[in-house]
C-alpha cells in the first residue's frame, strides 16, 4: 500500500437534487460500504468546492486527500458541491447564502441515507461550511451521529478577517458572484501567519480550486459580514467538536468559546490546533489535524449519560 493512497480506494461520483438544483457528490472508500466505520460529510467552504478541499493530491505529501486518509483508517467519505460551487447547478438567480447550504447538506443527506441504509452521519464542515454543517445538525440531528466544526464563527465578535471583509459588504450584496483567482486563493494562506502551509501545497490546491470555479456565490460574505450569528448553540444538541487554528483570524477564541458553554450535549470538545491559520487540511500540521478529527470520530459512545 502507497502511503500516500490506498490502490483499494475508489472515488465515484454521484448526483441528487434539491428545489432544482443539481448537487454533485464526490465518495472514496475503500471496500464494501457496509463494512465501514461510517459515513463522513465533508462540507466545504466560501471560496472553493469539496473536492479540491477535501481529495487534494499532492505527489510527495502522504495523504494531502482528507477522504483518503479517512478512507484508508475504514470509512465511507463523502463531499459535496453546495450549489453555486465546483459541479453543482450555478446559473439559478441567488447567491448561494448559509441557508441554503444547510439545505444541500440535508439533501446530501438524505441520498447518502437511501444509499447506505439509514445510518446517521458524521459530519465535517470548515469555515462558512461549518456553519452550513451546524446549521445542518441544528435542524436534523435525527440524521447526524456526531458532528466537527472547524474555522467556525458564532457572531464574528473580535475577527480581524470579518472586518476587513465587511469593508467591501456593499459590493458583495450588488451582486451575486465574485470572481474567484489563483491569487485570491494565495492570499487565504498568507493573511493570517504566513509559512503555515507549503508554497507547493498552497500553488496545487489554487490549481485544483480554479480548475473548477472562476467565480464563486457571495452569499456566505453576505451573510458573515451582516447576519452572524446564523446558528444557535442551544439548539445543536448532537455531540459536537470545535476545531480552532492557533493563527485562524476567522474567530476570535472569546467568541468560540462562548458558543461551546451555550451547547447543550456534555459529549462536546474545544481543541486548538498548534501552527494552524485558516485552511487547516492544506496546512503543514495537516495530520495533526486528522489525528483530531480520527480521535473524535472514533470516540466510543457514554455507557452512563447521568
Amino acid at each position: 500500500m502507497n502511503e500516500t493512497m490506498n490502490a483499494a480506494i475508489k472515488g465515484t461520483e454521484h448526483w441528487t437534487n434539491r428545489s432544482g438544483a443539481k448537487l454533485f457528490l464526490w465518495n472514496k472508500l475503500a471496500g464494501d460500504p457496509a463494512r465501514t466505520k461510517g459515513s463522513i460529510l465533508f462540507v466545504h467552504g466560501s471560496s472553493m468546492a469539496g473536492q479540491p478541499t477535501f481529495d487534494l493530491q499532492v505527489p510527495g505529501r502522504p495523504y494531502s486527500s482528507a477522504m483518503d486518509f479517512f478512507a484508508d483508517q475504514g470509512f465511507d467519505c463523502w463531499s459535496v458541491d453546495v450549489e453555486g460551487y465546483g459541479r453543482s447547478t450555478k446559473d439559478r438567480d441567488n447567491n448561494a447564502p448559509i441557508s441554503q447550504g444547510a439545505d444541500d447538506c440535508y439533501a446530501a443527506a438524505q441520498y447518502i441515507q437511501k444509499l447506505r441504509g439509514g445510518r446517521t452521519l458524521l459530519t465535517y464542515g470548515i469555515s462558512s461550511g461549518a456553519l452550513r454543517a451546524a446549521l445542518f445538525a441544528e435542524r436534523h440531528p435525527e440524521l447526524v451521529a456526531r458532528l466537527a466544526l472547524d474555522a467556525m464563527v458564532w457572531t464574528g465578535e473580535g475577527s480581524p478577517t470579518l472586518a476587513e471583509r465587511r469593508k467591501k459588504l456593499a459590493e458583495f450584496q450588488s451582486k451575486n458572484r465574485r470572481p474567484m483567482s489563483k491569487d485570491f486563493i494565495r492570499s487565504v494562506f498568507d493573511r493570517d501567519h504566513p509559512d503555515t502551509a507549503e508554497r507547493s501545497v498552497i500553488d496545487a490546491f489554487a490549481d485544483a480550486v480554479c480548475a473548477l470555479d472562476d467565480s464563486v456565490p457571495t452569499g456566505t460574505y453576505v451573510d458573515m459580514c451582516s447576519k452572524l450569528p446564523v446558528v444557535n448553540p442551544e439548539k445543536i444538541v448532537v455531540p459536537t467538536l470545535i476545531m480552532r487554528g492557533q493563527f485562524d483570524g476567522i474567530a476570535s477564541m472569546q467568541d468560540l468559546m462562548k458558543f461551546f458553554e451555550k451547547l447543550p450535549n456534555p459529549d462536546k470538545q474545544f481543541t486548538v490546533m498548534p501552527g494552524i491559520s485558516h485552511a487547516s487540511f492544506q496546512q503543514k500540521n495537516y495530520m495533526l489535524v486528522y489525528h483530531i478529527l480520527l480521535s473524535f470520530f472514533t470516540q466510543p459512545e457514554p455507557i452512563y449519560k447521568g
